[in-house]
């Protein structure tokens, strides 16, 4: 049995699929196939039913599975160990980061990262905070980047930054007159979220609770800030964004956008990790990167002007 061979297991499990798995491993199909019928040829069992499309896991698949997750990952703890002990950021460091927050943070501090850590391979996955709660918890993430708080066992959060909230207004709406907004101007009949799934929208129908608001539904949902933006121009009510989404806009749609009276409403962005890891190297250094970058452009800490709005 060899750690190579529980990798190569994982990797049919995640994918369902031979072809794809040794795809994702940088090796040929038959490599693979023939390492894990070796495993399975040593253990006595099959851990794929490869009879059925796409494939199955046995029974007994699945605890040499679970098991093989719990071994890799204190095989690689030992890795850690050894270059936290040399103070040395090497390797790769697998990051999980939500949909609302990848595409505007990670561009400003990958570069960033990677020119001042060469020997680090930084690797970003995107995904919901469910999972990525999941993937840190089982050892598949090293880290998290995800609003918060989450009130979690098992993971410290780390706070990064506070968010402002941003409402954009297009000219026709009732609210494009103000230069300043509050909470109580907002209305959710004319408020455009996200779907289902993405923490941002529960920032917002949060800050909806707090305010008292009318309970008349939400008029419409998207899956993406673009969506909600043309959504809005087109004359569907209006949209809150954070404030690095915000930043990105054209300029010609910048001026739509009104920001809140004191305090603003902000969501809190932490990076998380299991309690046992070993890189703190890597976390002090990817945190120093991100909060540098973002420092004098967004809040790093909490205070009387702001408010975190806090996930129901």
């Amino acid at each position: 049995m060899t750690l190579v061979q529980l990798q190569y297991v994982l990797a049919v499990a995640e994918h369902k699929n031979f072809t794809v798995a040794a795809d994702k491993s940088f090796v040929t199909q038959p490599t693979l196939s023939m390492q894990i019928q070796k495993l399975e040829k040593e253990l006595n069992i099959e851990i794929f039913d490869r009879t059925s499309h796409p494939i199955k896991i046995t029974q007994i698949g699945q605890k040499i599975i679970n098991q093989a997750k719990v071994i890799l990952k204190e095989a690689n703890r030992m890795q850690h160990l050894v270059n936290e002990e040399k103070g040395q950021l090497e390797g790769d460091f697998k990051i999980g980061v939500i949909p609302t927050i990848l595409p505007t943070l990670v561009p400003l501090f990958y570069k960033t990262f990677v020119k001042n850590n060469p020997k680090s391979n930084l690797i970003i996955k995107e995904l919901q905070t469910e999972k990525i709660i999941e993937e840190v918890k089982e050892g598949s993430l090293d880290f998290g980047i995800v609003v918060s708080p989450l009130y979690e066992d098992q993971l410290i959060e780390k706070t990064l930054y506070y968010e402002p909230l941003i409402a954009y207004i297009p000219p026709n709406h009732r609210l494009a007159g103000q230069d300043l907004i509050s909470e109580s101007d907002l209305d959710t009949a004319d408020l455009l979220i996200l779907q289902e799934g993405h923490c941002f929208r529960d920032n917002v129908l949060a800050l909806c609770e707090t305010s008292k608001l009318k309970q008349s539904p939400i008029k419409l949902e998207s899956g993406s800030f673009d969506a909600l933006i043309k959504l809005a121009n087109d004359g569907y009510g209006m949209t809150l964004l954070p404030a690095l989404e915000a930043e990105d806009l054209p300029s010609d749609l910048q001026q739509n956008l009104r920001q809140f009276e004191h305090p603003v409403p902000t969501r809190e962005v932490s990076l998380i990790y299991h309690q046992s890891q070993l890189r703190a190297t890597f976390e002090n250094e990817l945190v120093k990167t991100i909060q540098g970058i973002l420092r004098g452009k967004i809040f790093l800490e909490q205070n009387d002007e702001n408010h975190t709005v806090s996930l129901p």
